[in-house]
């Protein structure tokens, strides 16, 4: 069984971050989306709401799990028996970071941890979850950059109306 993990902050999730979801779940048996819980930041929405967020938005893709996480990606990956980090690409600057990240993983894993890029979809590519929340702070709409139920959420924790 083939079985990866796509990590990331999700806060909020993006159609662009959905697109990379369905793109991934037809290349693995199992998907698995994980919220990284980092104390480090403020988010928008807890781990939890976005854990919530996240299986509503891919109720549909019966192989998609979601879950989250704490420390090194790494070390939740051998936790599950995982050998596949999927992550998206939006421009070349992501991967100058990305690259990175993917080397730095592989060594700390002793190379049992590999990194799938897939580049995002021209029609998202502009997409990031701190543009989203910059958006919707400053009463923008929001509505092309996110599943239409997650707009409702980001509006409420403004306290703007959809």
């Amino acid at each position: 069984m083939k079985k990866a993990v796509y990590p990331g902050s999700f806060d909020p999730m993006t159609l662009g971050h959905l697109d990379v979801i369905k793109r991934a779940s037809k290349m693995f048996d199992e998907l698995i989306v994980s919220v990284l819980n980092n104390k480090e930041k403020s988010p928008l929405f807890s781990v939890e709401e976005r854990v919530n967020i996240i299986k509503e938005a891919t109720k549909d893709l019966p192989n998609v799990q979601v879950d989250s996480f704490s420390g090194l990606l790494i070390n939740y990956a051998a936790s599950r028996d995982i050998h596949v980090a999927v992550r998206g690409l939006r421009a070349v600057t992501d991967f100058e970071y990305e690259l990175q990240l993917a080397q730095t993983n592989r060594q700390l894993s002793n190379e049992a941890l590999d990194t799938v890029f897939l580049t995002t979809s021209l029609e998202y590519a502009y997409l990031s979850s701190s543009g989203v929340k910059e958006i919707a702070y400053f009463g923008g709409d929001v509505s092309p950059c996110v599943p239409d139920f997650v707009a409702k959420l980001i509006y409420e924790k403004y306290h703007r109306k959809a």
